[in-house]
């Protein structure tokens, strides 16, 4: 039987938006990082010709661990479509934004990422939907688009 490769399977309407290049390398970052981190801190605390001491071995885990964490923290970023709102989590902050809040949808040429437009002239970055991920990209916001005439059919502007 044929059945469809992964490329060619689409996500459902509803499904969340994530980044498809930047969390499998992201997260591989991360737990490189942990890896060499960890094993510096205790071949370091080992080492007979070093004066490497515990606390140096403490602060190298933690700052390891705010690193590995900042790098998921950054690949996790997502978007999550309910029946009332788009709930975007970027880098810092987490939005809500009801579907009758949003006028546009953009994702241009020079953009990094894709924007909603807002009421009153505000923006909010979807950094779920990445330029770097090209094709696959263009489509979901494609999809988003879709969804906010679903949802809201008068909130988007021609």
């Amino acid at each position: 039987m044929n059945e469809p490769t992964a490329r060619q399977r689409r996500a459902p309407e509803d499904a969340p938006f994530r980044p498809r290049r930047a969390r499998p390398v992201g997260l591989a970052v991360a737990a490189g990082l942990a890896v060499v981190l960890v094993g510096m801190a205790v071949g370091l605390s080992l080492a007979e010709s070093t004066d490497w001491t515990v606390l140096d071995s403490v602060f190298t885990t933690v700052f390891g661990v705010l690193l590995c964490g900042g790098i998921v923290r950054v690949v996790s970023v997502r978007a999550v479509p309910t029946e009332e709102a788009l709930v975007v989590r970027n880098v810092f902050l987490t939005h809500r934004v009801r579907w009758e809040e949003v006028t546009g949808v953009r994702f241009g040429r020079d953009d990094p990422w894709l924007v909603l437009d807002t009421g009153d002239d505000e923006e909010l970055a979807v950094m779920a939907v990445q330029r770097a991920d090209g094709e696959h990209a263009r489509a979901e916001a494609q999809r988003l688009a879709r969804l906010v005439r679903r949802h809201a059919p008068h909130a988007l502007r021609d």
